[in-house]
């Protein structure tokens, strides 16, 4: 009995003494493991850092279809130089679009790109000319605060970050199972660290080396919500005192939906710590630069039919008997509340009864959210059903930027059973949805991918590759045919009449292979992007020779 009471104690003992293993997550000191961080990295005394490095980056947003991964580029002299205490940060990359598919579009331009971070001023450089921004990344958060973020969550940028911060907390836990790209598993502990840079959270993973292996944010995103954006940091290597990954991989987007949405991946060439950092001045055109207005400007464009510009995207307003319907809800939900309130100007007392969503790209359903949340009807290809339901149109908070759904939810998932969704089905079939009363009738069709149906295989068809030319697999056309009027989203951009001709694009051939199979009357072509609205003679003429 002794002997057992003396085992137990010693046991009860190591269990309750500070720095003792167990198998589940501890709180620990965050400076201390910080400033062991810090040593171990050659933190302490880097002022600013330069690394070169070639891989791929991605077009966010952009992807054919929901299960594949965002659209990538090559990018090559990659270099990204960051002075600390200044807050400064300069990107400089050659890119060209490599062996990526195109999914339509031209392939990615091979120039020089420059990115500038200097304090709270975001810009980027077009040879020697500074061009600011006047719209939000992805319309959901300044660029200023996004690569303020992309400064603060690279290695040694988290630990200055974390230190300086007065909210810093830790744990100490086992990773237990598998990781990929080289990252801690099998029982490996790791210390994470978390603090706020402003209103936004920041975490990151310090490995069993004292290596900051993983850091991670939720940024604001008019589809997503509170969207990941987190860095991968492995393959250490010692420069001259200072320890940086080989490998930095890259996600952005929202695991619920694709494992994969890879934002960049870049392997490291070279890395000089502390080099003299020669900082652009703010130039006054970028310290003065305010984001672009939102407004709506309306063109007629036949009795019932209005064009809703005024923005860098568009809308289209039909007017039935007894309601309306929207075709398109882009951006964000400033620009839906903007386009909601110029419609009951032009309709009043009618209801915005449907609104239709050509693809699920995030510039095209960034604004779908302030229509659902109101009732109005989403039409939209059936492969975006249970995303948007799960995802877009999810009751829950958004905390970065909260909307009008998040904080006034309307309980639809009681009230409103099932959400009020219509969708077009099928990647081939010939189905079209249709809105219609006694007055006027509006097809919704799905715009097909032409490439195996002209033989595109088999036969050697002159000009870009039809593959992939909808320009993602759930993309919607819209069709009036008493108006005579076929609204796209970007496959056909009405070119101003003093633009030179260019060869027609993948997107432009397969919106015409579309009209031909479907036998589509059309008198006008209206475009989701673009101020023009274009006649059916300019556009088979600059198209139509070309099948």
């Amino acid at each position: 009995m002794t002997r057992n009471f003396w085992f137990l104690a010693v046991l009860f003992v190591a269990l309750i003494t500070p720095g003792a293993r167990t198998t589940s997550a501890q709180a620990v000191d965050a400076r201390k493991a910080l400033e062991a961080a810090a040593k171990a990295m050659g933190t302490t005394n880097l002022k600013s850092i330069q690394f070169t490095a070639e891989g791929f980056l991605s077009k966010v947003g952009e992807q054919y279809d929901l299960t594949t991964d965002w659209p990538h580029f090559d990018v090559t002299e990659y270099t990204r130089t960051i002075d600390f205490d200044a807050k400064y940060m300069r990107l400089d990359y050659n890119q060209k679009q490599g062996n990526y598919p195109t999914n339509g579009y031209p392939p990615v331009p091979e120039n020089h790109v420059t990115n500038i971070l200097s304090g709270n001023f975001a810009w980027d450089m077009k040879g020697d000319t500074p061009v600011p921004f006047t719209r939000l990344y992805l319309d959901g958060m300044p660029y200023s605060d996004l690569r303020q973020l992309e400064m603060v969550l690279t290695p040694h940028g988290f630990i200055k970050a974390a230190l300086a911060a007065t909210d810093a907390t830790a744990i100490r836990q086992p990773i237990v199972g598998p990781s990929d790209f080289g990252l801690s598993m099998f029982g490996q502990w790791v210390t994470i660290v978390s603090f706020h840079y402003g209103k936004y959270r920041v975490n990151g993973t310090i490995n069993d080396k004292n290596l900051v292996e993983f850091t991670g944010t939720w940024i604001a995103n008019p589809v997503y919500g509170d969207m990941p954006y987190e860095m991968r940091y492995t393959q250490y290597k010692d420069y001259n005192g200072v320890m940086f990954p080989g490998l930095i991989h890259v996600h952005q987007g929202d695991p619920r939906i694709n494992t994969a949405e890879n934002y960049f991946q870049v392997y490291i060439k070279d890395v000089q710590p502390n080099v003299v950092v020669n900082k652009i001045p703010v130039p006054e055109v970028v310290r003065t630069a305010k984001l672009d207005p939102i407004k709506v400007d309306t063109q007629k464009l036949a009795d019932h039919v209005w064009l809703l510009g005024g923005g860098p995207m568009n809308s289209v307003l039909v007017e039935f008997k007894d309601f309306v319907a929207v075709v398109e809800a882009p951006q964000n939900e400033a620009r839906s509340l903007a386009v909601m309130e110029e419609v009951h100007k032009l309709v009043p007392g009618k209801m915005i009864r449907y609104v239709v969503n050509t693809n699920h790209h995030m510039a095209y359903a960034g604004g779908l959210r302030t229509y659902f949340s109101q009732g109005t009807t989403v039409v939209t290809h059936q492969s975006n059903r249970d995303y948007y339901v799960e995802i877009l149109f999810s009751p829950f908070p958004r905390t970065v930027d909260p909307d009008r759904m998040t904080i006034f939810n309307p309980m639809y998932m009681i009230s409103r059973r099932p959400p009020p969704i219509e969708t077009v089905g099928g990647t081939t079939m010939i189905g079209k949805y249709v809105v219609s009363d006694d007055e006027r009738q509006m097809q919704i069709w799905h715009v097909q991918d032409m490439a195996y149906e002209v033989g595109e295989t088999y036969l050697k068809i002159p000009g870009p590759s039809l593959a992939r030319g909808n320009h993602s697999a759930d993309m919607l056309m819209a069709y009036l045919p008493k108006e005579k009027i076929l609204i796209n989203a970007d496959l056909y951009v009405p070119p101003e009449p003093s633009a030179r001709p260019t060869p027609p694009t993948a997107g432009m051939r397969t919106l015409y292979l579309n009209m031909k199979k479907l036998e589509l009357d059309v008198a006008q072509h209206v475009s989701i992007v673009g101020q023009r609205v274009g006649s059916n003679d300019e556009f088979v003429k600059l198209v139509g020779n070309a099948q």
